[in-house]
């Protein structure tokens, strides 16, 4: 299978090894950091993180009143936790929320404003200098990450509050970093969740991790089906609303991390405008023009190269929600129906997945729990470790002073 063993620790094959889907056994062997048991542990780290931030006292945080702008300054998934409560805050949401993704903070922020630090690690050199900016200005600061670390003893130096966060993989820990900051977001009045949204996320989470999990074969585990479907692809994965976007943007990120694979990924509203022009390119239409629509998927060329578009579909807007978007929901069905026709007519495969539950909270888990074990699922058939990523360690050795 032309295996890649290279001095940095680089393995796997270019071929995927669709047998080694329906061996849990070997499915373990192959996933030594423990990337899929961290992944379906999603809803246990919403408990415990819910129960973690009830322990800090955030009171100190409205005492100052409404901010003029909150900061979540992060990187990588700490980052996606600013999409999330600005997502979930909504447009009716009274301060503007901003996911920052470099190193220290904005230079407008000052005494006026909320900074939230996040790093699961504790340690992200972006945190650091994020909160280290934060105090030195005057501003709220509030630190999320891993305790006893430099993040933690920055916030007590600086007398801001730090919420502890479960043990995890930084790429697995969505969800325990996300809820601390939307409890500092509801502190500070900007979304309403409550502690019947985190139940029923956490629930939601269980349930698809019971449904994904590795004994389950593939024509009944969604996400081994989704990692099926997006074998040999460039994957293309749009979000009709956005809460959908944020998880669309989450599948790119654990698509290239965990599986290796290059994934476009972003918003319906903007693909319309110029992205969809990639249904008819290369690896699209014209890649299509010659396949038996009849034949068996299993004897098509595996040299070609070929789009799937993954699009996900969020049609639960609550009434209140629906009133306070900038654009209808009903135009964003329309759009997402259009594109899908589009890919169908061009015979570019789609794979559709739909948000279920009635929080915003719960949705977008519904969006991001398969996708997420479909990444990790598509990287073991490639022969990777989802946890061991070399790139990345010989990025961090090679930009460090």
């Amino acid at each position: 299978m032309n295996p890649l063993e290279g001095t940095a620790g680089v393995r796997g094959h270019r071929e995927i090894d669709l047998s080694l889907l329906d061996d849990a056994a070997a499915l373990e062997r192959n996933d030594p950091g423990g990337m899929l048991r961290a992944t379906a542990s999603a809803g246990a780290q919403v408990r415990e993180s819910a129960a973690l931030a009830a322990e800090t006292d955030l009171s100190a945080l409205a005492d100052e009143g409404r901010p003029r702008a909150v900061v979540v300054a992060g990187v990588g998934t700490a980052a996606r936790t600013g999409d999330i409560l600005e997502t979930v805050a909504g447009p009716r949401c009274p301060v503007p929320v901003l996911a920052h993704r470099s190193a220290g903070i904005p230079g407008w922020v000052g005494a006026a404003d909320v900074v939230i630090a996040v790093s699961a690690s504790g340690r992200s050199p972006e945190a650091l200098a994020a909160a280290e900016a934060a105090g030195r200005r005057g501003a709220r600061l509030v630190a999320i990450g891993a305790p006893d670390t430099q993040l933690h003893a920055l916030a007590d130096r600086f007398r801001a509050p730090f919420i502890p966060v479960p043990r995890a993989p930084a790429r697995a820990s969505l969800w325990g970093l996300a809820v601390p900051v939307l409890l500092a977001g509801r502190q500070l009045g900007l979304v309403k969740v409550n502690e019947a949204d985190f139940a029923e996320t956490a629930a939601r989470l269980d349930a698809d991790a019971d449904r994904c999990r590795m004994t389950l074969e593939s024509f009944v585990n969604p996400g081994k089906s989704l990692a099926l479907d997006l074998a040999r692809s460039v994957p293309i994965v749009w979000g009709s609303s956005p809460l959908a976007n944020v998880a669309a943007r989450r599948f790119g990120d654990v698509l290239a991390a965990n599986a290796r694979y290059p994934a476009v990924a972003g918003a319906l509203g903007e693909a319309g405008r110029g992205r969809v022009g990639l249904l008819d390119g290369v690896y699209g239409g014209l890649a299509e023009a010659g396949r038996d629509i009849f034949a068996d998927p299993s004897d098509e060329d595996e040299s070609v190269t070929r789009l799937r578009l993954v699009l996900l579909r969020d049609g639960g807007l609550a009434e209140d929600e629906e009133e306070a978007d900038g654009e209808p929901s009903a135009v964003e069905e329309r759009r997402a129906e259009a594109v899908q026709q589009l890919a169908e007519r061009r015979g570019v495969r789609v794979s559709l997945i739909t948000a279920e539950g009635g929080s915003a909270l719960e949705r977008l888990a519904s969006l991001v729990a398969v996708p997420d074990f479909a990444s990790i699922y598509l990287g073991l058939a490639h022969g990777f470790d989802p946890m061991a990523v070399p790139a990345v360690s010989e990025m961090k050795e090679l930009v460090s002073p």
